[in-house]
C-alpha cells in the first residue's frame, strides 16, 4: 500500500500516464497541451515521455480537436481531447451531439466511438464567462453520450483511466477549483474502488440527503459537518455520473431520510437538479416529508469575478436549503 496525498490535477496526470502506458492507441489532442502541458498543467510532461505523435498540440479550433479525434476512433484509437475551458466547448457542439454521440447508434453498434472529451468546469477561480460556466445539462439531455464529474482526487486518477476505456464517448468534467486541492489514496493500486457510473455515498446520514457533484461536493461536506454540530445528520452523496444517473442510489438514501437538497453551481432552470427533483418525486412521493429542495446558479450569464461568491452555493445557502426542507 503506497498511501499519498496528491492534488487532484496530478492525480489526473497520473491516470493519464497509466492510460498510455497501457495501451499505445491512446492518444491525447488540444490546444498547448504538449509543450507548455496545458493551462492547468494536467498534461505536464507527457509530450516529451510519449512523443508528438501522441501528445498532439492542436490548432485553436475546437470543432477540429473534437473531429479529428472522430476520424482516429474510426481508425482504432482511443483519442482524449481537452478542452482548455468549459465555454470553448460551443464551436465543438455540433461534432459532439451530430457525430460523436450518435455515431455508434448509426451504426446499428457496428462502429464504437471511444472518445473522452476533458473539459474543466465550474467557477471560483476569479475568472469571467467562458471560463467559468457549468454546461454539463446540455450533454447529459444528448442521448449516446456518457457524461461523469470527478470532485476529490482518487476518483480523479481512476475515472479518467475508466473513460478512457470505455467504448462510448465521455464528456469529462473536472471541478477547476479543486485541481490544487490534496486528498490521500493508495497510488500503487491495481483496481478502481468503483465503478465509473456508480454515485458514491460519501458520508452516512439520517436526517436529509443531499446530493451533487464535481466543485460542490467539498462545500456540502463542509454544510454537513457544520449542521452536525447543530444536531443534524446529513447524507451526502457525490452522484460522480450525470449520464446515466445512478437514481438507485438516490433514491435508497431518500426512502430513509425523507428529505432531498440538490447541489449544484449550474443555473437551476432545467439543470440536473430538474431531473433528480422529477425522478425523486416519482420514485419517493410517499416517502418524501418535504418538497426537493435545489441550491444552484442562478439563471442568468455567468457574472464577474468580484460577484462570483454571491453565484456560486456556498456553506449558508446549501444550511439554508437544508432549514428550508427540515421545516416542512
Amino acid at each position: 500500500m503506497a498511501l499519498e496525498k496528491v492534488t487532484l490535477g496530478k492525480s489526473l496526470t497520473s491516470g493519464l500516464r497509466r492510460a498510455m502506458e497501457r495501451d499505445p492507441k491512446v492518444v491525447l489532442i488540444g490546444e498547448d497541451i504538449g509543450k507548455l502541458g496545458g493551462v492547468f498543467r494536467i498534461t505536464e510532461g507527457l509530450q516529451k515521455d510519449f512523443g508528438e505523435a501522441r501528445v498532439i498540440d492542436s490548432p485553436l479550433a475546437e470543432s477540429g480537436i473534437v473531429g479529428t479525434a472522430v476520424g482516429l476512433a474510426l481508425r482504432g484509437y482511443r483519442p482524449v481531447c481537452e478542452i482548455q475551458f468549459d465555454g470553448f466547448v460551443y464551436p465543438a457542439f455540433d461534432q459532439i451531439v451530430s457525430q460523436v454521440a450518435k455515431m455508434r447508434a448509426r451504426s446499428l453498434g457496428a462502429v464504437t466511438m471511444p472518445i473522452v472529451i476533458r473539459i474543466p468546469f465550474g467557477g471560483g477561480i476569479g475568472s469571467p464567462e467562458h471560463h467559468s460556466e457549468s454546461p454539463e445539462a446540455y450533454f447529459a439531455h444528448t442521448a449516446g453520450l456518457r457524461v461523469v464529474a470527478c470532485s476529490n482526487p482518487e476518483d480523479a486518477h481512476w475515472m479518467i483511466q475508466q473513460a478512457i476505456e470505455c467504448d462510448d464517448p465521455v464528456i469529462f468534467f473536472e471541478p477547476k477549483r479543486r485541481y490544487h486541492d490534496r486528498g490521500e489514496y493508495d497510488t500503487a493500486a491495481t483496481e478502481a474502488p468503483r465503478g465509473l457510473f456508480e454515485a458514491h455515498v460519501v458520508r452516512p446520514g439520517s436526517d436529509v440527503t443531499m446530493v451533487g457533484y464535481g466543485p460542490v461536493v467539498k462545500t456540502m461536506l463542509e454544510s454537513a459537518a457544520a449542521a452536525e454540530a447543530d444536531g443534524t445528520s446529513i447524507e451526502v452523496i457525490d452522484l460522480r455520473s450525470l449520464s446515466p444517473l445512478p437514481i438507485d442510489t438516490i433514491v435508497g438514501s431518500v426512502r430513509k431520510t425523507g428529505r432531498l437538497v440538490v447541489v449544484h453551481e449550474a443555473s437551476s432552470f432545467l439543470g440536473m437538479a430538474s431531473e433528480i427533483s422529477a425522478q425523486v418525486t416519482e420514485q419517493c412521493f410517499y416517502d418524501l416529508e418535504a418538497p426537493v429542495i435545489r441550491v444552484n446558479g442562478a439563471n442568468i450569464p455567468y457574472p464577474p469575478s468580484r460577484m462570483e461568491e454571491d453565484f456560486l452555493p456556498d456553506l449558508d445557502r446549501i444550511l439554508d436549503g437544508v432549514d428550508r426542507a427540515l421545516a416542512y
